[in-house]
C-alpha cells in the first residue's frame, strides 16, 4: 500500500491492455510486430516534377514496372504486346526491348532472389519465362499452352506472380481461377494447380506476406480478396474472404509490418484493414478515389511506398480528369490511408494521357510512371539544383508513330483491349541513338 511505484487505476490511469487476453496471436502482435511501425509519421517527401522521360518506348501501352534491386537507375517495363524494357534512366538516351519473350501482354515481373539479372515474367499467352538482363535469352519455365490456340474457352492466361522467397517456389495464377506453383530450382511445376478463387475468374494479384512468406493474399475478379496459408494450401482451406462489391484489382500486405492489407477495386474505391490479426470481416476504412477503368487501360492498382515506415502512404493514378489552367490532365495521387486525405496530387502539363502504371522506388525518392506507350521519372522538387532547374531536361522521343491517319487495321481498333491474343513474335530491338529528341522546359503551374 505505501510503495511508491503502486499506481491507482481510480486517478485515469488505464492498466496495461492484453494482459489478460485470451488471444495469443494478437498479443505477439502488439508486443513484437506492432513495435516495427515508428509512432512519428515522418514528413512525406513527394516526387512531383518530371525529371526525365522517354515517349513512345515501348510499341503498346505499358502494363506493369518494376526497379532493380541493387541498380537504382534501372527500370524494367513489360507492355501489352509481351516486350520486356529495360531502361538506365541516368542515362536516359539508351534503349533495349526484348521482343522475342512473350507473345502477348506481360502482366507482371519479379526479380530472381538469387541473381538479380534474372527476372521472372508471367504473360497472358500461358507461359512463365526466365529471362537474363544482359543477354536477353529466355527460358520458358511453364507453358499453359502446349498446343496453341484451341479457343477462348481453354486458352489461359497467367496474371497474379509472386515469389515464396523461403520454399523457393514462383507463385503464378490463370484466368480460371487456378494457382500454380514453379521451383525455381528445377525451373519446373512442382504440385498440383489449387483452385483459389472461383471457377472460371482471373486471378489478377498475388503477394507473400514479406514477414511470413507462408502466408499469400489473392485477389480475382470473383469480388473477393483472400488469404491464404501456405502450409495448408488445398481448395477451400482460405483463412478470410475479403468481400468487395466489384472486381478487386490488387491487394498487399504492408512493407514494414505486414500486418495492414491495401486493396483496389473496380467500385471507385480503396480498401484498408489495420490488422490482419482482428477481424476482417469488413474492412477499417474505405477511401473514395477514382478508378474505374474500361478496356482500352491497364488496370489501377494503389500500391504503399515502400520507405515510409509509418506504412501511411501510398499511391495511385487517377481516371477522370481535372482542369488545370485549361487543360484536362489525369493527376497521380497520393493518399494517407489512414485517415483518407489527398497528401498530394502530382501532374505535369505535356502529360495529357492517364496513367495508371506508377510504381514508387525502394530505396530513392523517385517515382517511375508508364502512360500510355511512355515513361516518366518524377523527383522531388527541392531536389533539384537553382542550377537544373534552369536547365532544360531531357525528354526522349523513339520512332514515329506506328499508326497512320486514315485508314486503321483491325489491330489498331484493338490494340488497347485486355482480351487480345498476340502471337507476332518480334526480335530483339536495341537503339542505341534516339530518332528524334526534344527539350522540355519547366512549366508554370
Amino acid at each position: 500500500m505505501t510503495c511508491p511505484h503502486r499506481v491507482a487505476t481510480e486517478h485515469g490511469v488505464v492498466p496495461a491492455p492484453h494482459v489478460n487476453t485470451q488471444n495469443p496471436v494478437e498479443f505477439v502482435f502488439e508486443r513484437q510486430l506492432k513495435p516495427r511501425i515508428t509512432p512519428i509519421k515522418p514528413a512525406y517527401v513527394i516526387p512531383d516534377q518530371v525529371d526525365c522521360a522517354v515517349i513512345r518506348y515501348h510499341s503498346r501501352r505499358v502494363t506493369c514496372l518494376e526497379f532493380h534491386p541493387t541498380n537504382n537507375h534501372i527500370l524494367l517495363s513489360g507492355d501489352k504486346k509481351g516486350q520486356l524494357g529495360i531502361w538506365d534512366f541516368a542515362k536516359v538516351h539508351e534503349k533495349t526491348v526484348y521482343g522475342n519473350i512473350h507473345s502477348c501482354i506481360l502482366n507482371n515481373m519479379r526479380f530472381s532472389p538469387a541473381n538479380d539479372g534474372m527476372i521472372y515474367a508471367a504473360s497472358s499467352d500461358g507461359t512463365v519465362s526466365c529471362t537474363d538482363l544482359e543477354t536477353g535469352i529466355s527460358s520458358t519455365l511453364m507453358n499453359l499452352n502446349p498446343d496453341g490456340w484451341q479457343g477462348p474457352g481453354s486458352w489461359r492466361m497467367l496474371y497474379g506472380m509472386d515469389i515464396n522467397l523461403e520454399r523457393g517456389v514462383v507463385l503464378v495464377a490463370d484466368n480460371f481461377g487456378f494457382l500454380y506453383l514453379v521451383d525455381s530450382r528445377s525451373n519446373s511445376q512442382t504440385g498440383k494447380a489449387i483452385m483459389i478463387h472461383k471457377k472460371g475468374s482471373k486471378v489478377v494479384g498475388l503477394h507473400c506476406n514479406p514477414f511470413q512468406p507462408d502466408l499469400l493474399l489473392s485477389c480475382g475478379n470473383d469480388h473477393f480478396a483472400r488469404l491464404w496459408d501456405m502450409r495448408r494450401l488445398e481448395a477451400g482451406s482460405v483463412l478470410a474472404n475479403l468481400e468487395h462489391r466489384r472486381v478487386v484489382n490488387s491487394a498487399y500486405f504492408s512493407p514494414f509490418s505486414g500486418t495492414k492489407i491495401l486493396t483496389t477495386s473496380q467500385d471507385n474505391r480503396l480498401r484498408i484493414w489495420d490488422s490482419i490479426f482482428r477481424d476482417l470481416d469488413s474492412p477499417s476504412r474505405e477511401i473514395v478515389h477514382s478508378h474505374d477503368f474500361n478496356r482500352h487501360l491497364t488496370p489501377f492498382r494503389a500500391e504503399w511506398d515502400p520507405k515510409d515506415p509509418s506504412e501511411s502512404l501510398a499511391v495511385i493514378g487517377r481516371y477522370i480528369s481535372e482542369n488545370y489552367n485549361g487543360t484536362a490532365l489525369h493527376p497521380i495521387d497520393f493518399i494517407d490511408i489512414n485517415t483518407g486525405q489527398l497528401v498530394a496530387e502530382v501532374m505535369d502539363p505535356n502529360i495529357t494521357t492517364i496513367t495508371p502504371v506508377n510504381k514508387l522506388h525502394p530505396r530513392d525518392d523517385i517515382l517511375a510512371s508508364g502512360s500510355s506507350r511512355s515513361l516518366f521519372i518524377w523527383r522531388p522538387k527541392e531536389k533539384f539544383d537553382v542550377s537544373e532547374q534552369s536547365d532544360t531536361r531531357k525528354i526522349i522521343v523513339f520512332g514515329g508513330d506506328e499508326k497512320k491517319r486514315g485508314k486503321r487495321s483491325k489491330d489498331d481498333y484493338d490494340d488497347d483491349s485486355d482480351d487480345d491474343k498476340f502471337n507476332v513474335k518480334g526480335k530483339n530491338v536495341k537503339v542505341k541513338k534516339p530518332v528524334k529528341q526534344m527539350t522540355h522546359r519547366k512549366a508554370k503551374r
